[in-house]
């Protein structure tokens, strides 16, 4: 993707965060350790943000898909566009959502359950298009898994019982789930940019219940530190980054707070991430868990996922969406 300098300056910039050795480390979570359920309940509480090593997804389902993701981005803007355009499902470039969001990135949305993606496939992977999708359903499969003993993880740290009460709605037939391919293409210009930097996806929080995400060794992503700073997360190809979604945090009754994160455009490098978003079922109803409660007032206000979902998808990715749902700004 080249954009002429004009198109450049309709972009969003910020300025450039200065290292400090004052941030904190992003929280690291061994999934083989006996103390992962501890570590992770400690991180969803203080970052809603970690990364995980000893996943267990294998080495030649990442190679494979993000070899496919180089190859389909590398494609001619007429070919790709046959893969679009995003309804909410397909092929986007530079507009994010229909709200007049706008980023230094291409994307392919995919739907979780295969046999909806088979179409675009062909449209776009004429020759063969069954490696595309096999990559894509190999993936898909292999996160959803990790993401499941995450959240089950979760629920023994939490002291939940039953244990699948989070990851049952990731496997439901009817989960809700997308699969998200980015690509950031490079950006020089953002070199002489008065040391500000260009946005590649603004700031926002994730809706569901839990982000999966990965991405080659190209830096870029931030989270926000709550109190006005952004750390920079150092990129590792090799591991995976969890985020809290929304609908998690309703679901603890906010003790696991969602992040706020953003990606900004590498002047040197391309950038390809890979996140799955694990969603519960449309009519699945959102609310904090009870055994969590302990005579705790509900802070939010029941709801479907189809409901919060709709009132996402029709703001901006900035919008603080939960607050439309909590019981003090309803009272």
């Amino acid at each position: 993707m080249v954009l002429s300098k004009p198109a450049i300056e309709q972009f969003s910039l910020v300025k450039t965060c200065k290292p400090t050795t004052l941030f904190p480390a992003i929280p690291l979570v061994d999934l083989s350790q006996p103390d992962s359920k501890s570590l992770l309940v400690k991180a969803c509480e203080e970052f809603g943000f970690f990364k995980v090593v000893n996943h267990g997804v294998p080495t030649q389902f990442i190679s494979k898909l993000e070899s496919q993701a180089v190859k389909f981005f590398s494609l001619p803007l007429s070919e790709k566009e046959k893969a679009g355009p995003p309804d909410p499902f397909g092929y986007g470039n530079k507009c994010i959502g229909p709200n007049g969001d706008i980023g230094w990135v291409e994307y392919l949305l995919l739907n979780t359950h295969s046999e909806f993606n088979s179409q675009r496939f062909e449209s776009v992977f004429h020759e063969d298009p069954e490696i595309f999708r096999s990559c894509v359903n190999d993936y898909v499969s292999a996160v959803r898994n990790m993401a499941c003993e995450i959240l089950e993880l979760m629920a023994d740290g939490l002291k939940i019982q039953p244990r699948n009460a989070f990851s049952k709605l990731l496997m439901d037939e009817q989960s809700d789930s997308i699969f998200r391919l980015n690509f950031y293409p490079p950006c020089p210009e953002a070199q002489s940019l008065d040391g500000s930097n260009l946005i590649g996806f603004g700031e926002h929080t994730d809706p569901q219940i839990i982000s999966v995400l990965r991405s080659n060794n190209t830096s870029g992503l931030q989270i926000s530190l709550g109190d006005g700073n952004w750390l920079s997360v150092p990129p590792d190809e090799d591991s995976f980054f969890i985020n809290v979604g929304d609908s998690l945090q309703v679901m603890t009754n906010g003790r696991f707070q969602s992040v706020r994160h953003r990606v900004l455009a590498n002047s040197i490098k391309s950038r390809v991430s890979m996140i799955y978003f694990g969603g519960p079922p449309l009519s699945e109803k959102i609310a904090p868990l009870p055994s969590l409660m302990e005579g705790e007032e509900s802070l939010y206000k029941e709801f479907t996922w189809f409901e919060y979902k709709r009132s996402a998808y029709s703001s901006r990715l900035a919008d603080r969406r939960l607050v439309f749902f909590e019981k003090i700004a309803a009272s």
